[in-house]
């Protein structure tokens, strides 16, 4: 069986799964008792053994086997849980993300067998005076499991009134009706992927009415070691049987024909359920036009507990709840907005031609324009959507790297998040998770103090940082802030002077935020010494390059003593904008509307220079200006004498006012990547193809200012 189709899925699903262990045991370290989070844990950890053992990973299928083991016992409350468990499940999640990697890029596990891991759990079992791993390992045991396994338990069924007809059917038809039951082995690890293999194999020569326990059921190994179903085929039985014990780790199958007639149970059921269906139709003559042979469950129940034959209809009315969410590859999704994108374009050249053309006479036109802009505005709100995925991914990984810091660091930590569900562009999402890692080290290396400084300062021993993202118009802002010493403005001057960033006269003239901006530098680091969490200088520039590369930016709030509060601010998407089109000389430029804070008519009077650089006083501010003709090394139109159109941008609290000729207006745009071809200009962000099939460069204010 070829697997490899299925290898993205199983990654996808081995994710989710760790990732849910990761919060799952997290939980239980702060609720050691807590029963739903046992039951969680062994669940998850019993869905990745059968996903490994079905995909041939047994490394990966042994150690997960082994965590069920030890979880099988927690819940039966004959292991307690320890801090010692905790830290072993840990190391053991470490070992399954290190066999996902592998898997991942190489579709192999590896050669790690992670004996010591191994061999910590089964020392937990016995310390524990746990049972023996084959019996730890029977999860979630049917009712009917405390039967001895094997036997002719198919005259046990009881059956309805429909399958009883449609054996008869089958009977009038010349096939014959068999029951078969099939023992796993007791050391067998997958009993559902056997059974399905069973299953497989039965149903090329039989058609199965019944299953017991329901086939549901057996899928989700809800059985001991045993499964009866009831058959109809022309084959003899001992193909069946031969069938099922050829599927490896099957211990027997045993079969033999069923007779209805000689069956007490079958003859009772029938007879309840002709006189249900009496009583039915005397109450109800309209209802029982549906008939009871409509109701069809695959293990009906007791015929003392069945319930009238109207009830059984409507109860089987209702609509299954089935999943609604569907896994759609990323490039599809890259594709779909590629497609959005040229029918933007197109209908922004339709726009461009009816405006050359002057066809307001023509209302129909402009009409069919109108529908167009607003189809297509829609569909591009539907495929930005369906790109939108909770930052939930990404953040919740922080609260097992906290409690490892917490550690490590020997400090008090609590992390405390909110606003998960707000949602982000896939491509955001992707990127954001280093930059937020590097703040939440940087808070707890840096930013919290130690217990004895804290109990100084009278503040809890349990230093607090806090994850809060929320939606801000067309932005999602992150903030990463916490209650510790905050940034020594003074200790960074000193190590700024000392690297030679900056001299002694500039340092004496720099604004406390200046200085502190001074930590975005390249491999600028005030750790007194370099450990694996920090000191090498690699956090915060790449949190401003990685975020700035995302159209974003980064600033820091901090008081001395009291916290600092690192605030992100992301686009919400990077594909299509609304932009403002400006013309500098003969070109024509895209700026981000998000950025654009008002525009204004400036008389040359009003322009003055503050250390030699042009500044405007509006209403209040001094604001810098930039002739973007300098900038872009283009000959303005503008004279003099003229008035300046400036376009007031603002980054963070910075605003800066760009000079240009002439504007166009506001457009929807689709961003287009410029690739690797102009990296050196950081103030160019992308180009975007006009309605009349020009180019125009979009610029970035943020780079700009």
């Amino acid at each position: 069986m070829d697997v490899n189709q299925y290898l993205e899925i199983f990654l996808d699903e081995t994710k989710e799964h760790l990732q849910n262990l990761n919060t799952q045991i997290l939980e239980l370290e702060s609720d050691p008792e807590g029963e739903d989070t046992v039951n969680e844990i062994f669940r998850a950890a019993h869905s990745l053994k059968g996903m490994a053992g079905t995909m041939g990973y047994k490394r990966m299928q042994n150690l997960t086997h082994d965590m069920e083991n030890v979880f099988s016992e927690v819940r039966n409350g004959n292991i307690k849980v320890q801090p010692k468990l905790i830290d072993v499940l840990f190391q053991c999640l470490d070992a399954l993300e290190e066999y996902t990697d592998n898997i991942q890029n190489n579709a192999d596990e590896g050669t790690n067998d992670n004996e010591a891991l191994i061999r910590q759990l089964n020392d937990i079992l016995n310390d524990n005076g746990g049972s023996a791993p084959a019996e730890a390992a029977a999860p979630e045991a049917d009712a009917a499991s405390s039967e001895p396994a094997g036997g002719e338990k198919w005259k046990d069924i009881v059956l309805d009134d429909s399958q009883i007809s449609v054996i008869k059917e089958a009977q009038n038809q010349g096939k014959k009706v068999y029951g078969l039951n099939v023992v796993v082995q007791e050391n067998c690890i997958l009993k559902a992927a056997r059974a399905f293999l069973v299953f497989k194999a039965v149903e090329e020569m039989a058609e199965i009415i019944i299953s017991m326990p329901s086939a549901q059921d057996v899928e989700d190994e809800k059985f001991d070691r045993d499964f009866t179903l009831i058959l109809l085929s022309d084959v003899e039985i001992e193909k069946i049987i031969q069938a099922a014990e050829s599927v490896s780790e099957i211990e027997k199958a045993i079969g033999a024909p069923v007779m209805l007639e000689e069956n007490q149970s079958y003859k009772k059921a029938e007879e309840d359920a002709k006189a249900e269906a009496a009583e039915a139709e005397k109450a109800a003559p309209a209802e029982t036009a549906m008939g009871p042979a409509e109701v069809h469950e695959e293990t009906a129940p007791a015929p003392a507990q069945a319930a009238p034959a109207k009830q059984e209809v409507k109860k089987n009315n209702a609509k299954p709840v089935v999943n609604r969410t569907v896994r759609v590859d990323i490039e599809k999704l890259d594709s779909l907005m590629n497609l959005v994108s040229e029918l933007i374009i197109a209908k922004n050249s339709l726009v461009s031609v009816s405006s050359q053309e002057q066809t307001n006479t023509n209302t129909a036109f402009n009409e069919q324009i109108e529908y167009l802009e607003q189809v297509t505005t829609n569909l591009h709100e539907s495929v930005m959507k369906v790109r939108m995925v909770p930052i939930e991914s990404v953040v919740n990984k922080f609260p097992r790297m906290i409690r490892d810091l917490s550690k490590k660091l020997d400090k008090k930590l609590e992390l405390y998040m909110s606003g998960e569900e707000t949602e982000l562009d896939r491509t955001v999402v992707d990127e954001i998770g280093d930059p937020l890692m590097h703040l939440l080290r940087n808070s707890a290396d840096h930013g919290i103090e130690s217990a004895e400084i804290r109990a100084q300062r009278g503040k809890p021993s349990v230093g607090s940082i806090f994850l809060d993202a929320y939606q801000d118009g067309n932005n999602v802002v992150i903030e990463v802030r916490d209650d510790g010493n905050g940034i020594d403005t003074e200790a960074v001057k000193e190590k700024a002077i000392e690297r030679g960033s900056i001299t002694p006269e500039q340092a004496a003239n720099m604004t406390d935020k200046e200085i502190v901006n001074l930590l975005f530098l390249p491999s600028f680091s005030t750790a007194k010494k370099v450990t694996d969490v920090s000191g090498r200088g690699v956090g915060l520039d790449v949190v401003r390059s990685k975020i700035e590369s995302l159209s974003g930016e980064v600033e820091v709030k901090t008081k001395l003593g009291e916290g600092s509060t690192w605030t992100i601010r992301l686009p919400l998407t990077l594909a299509i904008i609304q932009a403002l089109m400006v013309v500098v000389g003969d070109e024509k430029y895209a700026i981000s509307l998000g950025s654009i804070q008002t525009l204004e008519d400036i008389v040359p009077g009003d322009v003055k220079l503050v250390q030699n650089k042009e500044v405007i006083h509006l209403r209040g501010q001094v604001i810098p200006l930039i002739r973007l003709n300098e900038v872009l090394d283009i000959e303005s139109k503008k004279t003099a004498d003229e008035n300046l159109i400036v376009v007031i941008v603002k980054k963070g609290d910075k605003m800066a006012g760009l000079v240009i000729d002439e504007l166009i207006g506001q457009q929807e745009i689709v961003i287009k990547s410029l690739g690797k071809y102009i990296k050196q200009c950081k103030f160019i962000s992308g180009a975007t193809i006009l309605g009349d099939g020009e180019i125009a460069l979009i610029l970035d204010a943020n780079a700009l200012i």
